[in-house]
């Protein structure tokens, strides 16, 4: 897969009366490298047609496309990858419907990133970090002191997600993070563009100074 540095998940109970498409866009246009479209309604066909929708956005723009959960619409607008969480599917089955696309496992503990790597996993999410609203089954906070932890154990690359903001991610970065993933911070931004530009400036600043 290609490398990036900042990734935004949908959200859009964070961005009441704009439309999906135009808030992903603003954030694309702010530089972020990943698209993940994540709607836990339970309505396929409304998400068949967001994942359509998004699929066209990006490859437009020529940014990677991932969907949350659902292998069958990923492969249906022939998305890049799929993300899963510890109860989805299991990785090894992922892999056999999936081939060579890219596949994403949230991890909230080492042994569980240290499974995902050894099962052929692209990349990790490690998290949360921070208490989060976006998910209604979030677990407990992990801290900075997994993203420690897996920058030191794991080889493949891993993105710190959960509650992360403005405000809280040098903390994660000097905790050994170089991805970031945010969802309120960005989608529900007044300026979206203006806040991945600052993700990505706070990224680049930590990578000069190594």
């Amino acid at each position: 897969m290609k490398d990036f540095r900042l990734y935004a998940i949908t959200g859009e109970q964070f961005h009441p009366g704009k439309p999906m498409l135009e808030v992903m866009e603003q954030a694309i246009l702010g530089g972020t490298d990943i698209i993940q479209l994540r709607d836990k309604s339970g309505d396929i066909a409304e998400i068949r047609k967001k994942a359509a929708a998004l699929r066209r956005l990006t490859a437009q723009y020529g940014v990677t496309f991932i969907v949350n959960d659902y292998i069958d619409i990923a492969l249906e607008v022939d998305a890049d990858g799929v993300h899963l969480g510890q109860g989805d599917v299991p990785l090894a089955e992922a892999r056999r419907r999936m081939g060579d696309k890219i596949i994403g496992i949230s991890t909230h503990a080492i042994n569980e990133a240290i499974q995902a790597e050894r099962d052929g996993a692209d990349y990790i999410g490690v998290g949360p970090i921070f208490p989060t609203k976006t998910k209604l089954d979030v677990v407990a906070p992990v801290t900075v002191s997994y993203v420690q932890e897996v920058a030191r154990m794991i080889n493949i690359p891993f993105v710190a997600i959960g509650g992360i903001k403005l405000h809280n991610v040098d903390e994660v970065i000097k905790a050994g993070a170089t991805r970031i993933c945010a969802v309120s911070e960005i989608v529900g931004s007044d300026d979206i563009q203006g806040t991945c530009r600052e993700f990505l400036s706070k990224l680049e600043k930590a990578e000069e100074s190594q």
